[in-house]
């Protein structure tokens, strides 16, 4: 048989959880977001630096490697240091427009082919384009532009590129550039934001 001191105990914990759940309570409500507050306030104290950031597919923000430059050199060189760089630097961006040669480059992935220069890299010519293609550092340093030759061969037979510091003779082989610093040579296709 069922024991009355037992209905009873159960029937006042029930009432009990009833009238808390329908009571008004203390009528606290939770204190406002100030997430964003806080860091405006601390973004505020961060000094503006002098080097680019393309928005949000920065990567370290600046356009050199850490360390590249050493200590107290300013960037100044020594007597006689790079005198033979600029005979031998053939940087294909200072070819005259007038005088660069124009060649036939099908994007893949948009679905367009366009006439580039042989003075304009790859990357410049597609955001002249108005498309959104991948990139970071510009300066040869990363993989973020990587893009695939889809025409077969060796990447060199189709683009040179000038400051590659990424990219192996094995990936360069398997047709992989960077679009930042690859310079047209030929007509080829090329898939953008595919890395080796």
């Amino acid at each position: 048989m069922v024991d009355a001191l037992g209905i009873g105990v159960g029937a006042t914990i029930v009432l009990f959880v009833v009238v808390l759940h329908f009571s008004r309570g203390t009528e606290w409500t939770p204190t406002e977001d100030i997430s964003n507050d806080i860091l405006e306030r601390r973004a505020s104290t961060v000094p503006e630096t002098d080097f680019p950031e393309p928005m949000n597919r920065s990567i370290g923000g600046g356009g050199v490697a850490a360390g590249a430059v050493g200590a107290g050199s300013e960037g100044e060189l020594d007597d006689g240091e790079g005198e033979g760089q600029a005979a031998g630097d053939d940087d294909p961006s200072a070819i005259p427009d007038d005088e660069a040669e124009t060649y036939e480059i099908e994007f893949v992935k948009e679905g367009e082919t366009i006439e580039i220069k042989e003075n304009t890299t790859v990357l410049e010519a597609g955001e002249d384009q108005g498309w959104d293609l991948p990139y970071a550092c510009r300066e040869g340093q990363c993989i973020s532009c990587g893009g695939h030759i889809t025409s077969g061969g060796h990447a060199e037979d189709y683009v040179k590129h000038h400051t590659n510091e990424m990219l192996g003779d094995a990936e360069m082989s398997d047709g992989y550039t960077l679009t930042c610093v690859a310079y047209p040579q030929s007509d080829f296709s090329i898939e953008t934001g595919e890395s080796p």
